[in-house]
């Protein structure tokens, strides 16, 4: 994965974390703030999954390292969609949990692909 590119999409996810977190907590529902927050981190996954399926020839290992390298990076750009559809339909605090949980996986799965498949050099 190119570096500066999982930087990017850890710090916004970790923005979408933050926001929906404070939202959350103080019992508010989806605004245009979270909004854009999400639609930045997709546009930042959308463009990893690009580069990443650009670069599956590349990928060290056996078809299942290449096959579990390609599932990561084609799930990602779901997850804040499907959050951000389920808090504009479910109107309660708890849907920021929701949101605030998919920010955080995809956090953690955008470290792993850059953990364990560093394509970078």
């Amino acid at each position: 994965m190119l570096f500066p590119l999982t930087v990017v999409v850890l710090v916004t996810a970790v923005a979408l974390l933050a926001v929906a977190g404070v939202y959350a907590a103080r019992t508010r529902l989806v605004d245009d703030r979270l909004l854009l927050v999400a639609a930045v981190l997709e546009l930042g996954l959308l463009v990893q999954a690009g580069v990443a399926l650009a670069r599956l020839g590349s990928v060290p290992g056996d078809d299942a390292e290449t096959a579990t390298f390609a599932a990561y990076a084609i799930t990602l750009p779901f997850l804040p969609p499907a959050a951000v559809f389920l808090a504009l339909k479910d109107k309660t605090r708890w849907t920021m949990g929701v949101v605030a949980v998919a920010a955080f996986a995809v956090a953690v799965m955008t470290a792993r692909l850059h953990q364990i498949w560093n394509l970078d050099g």
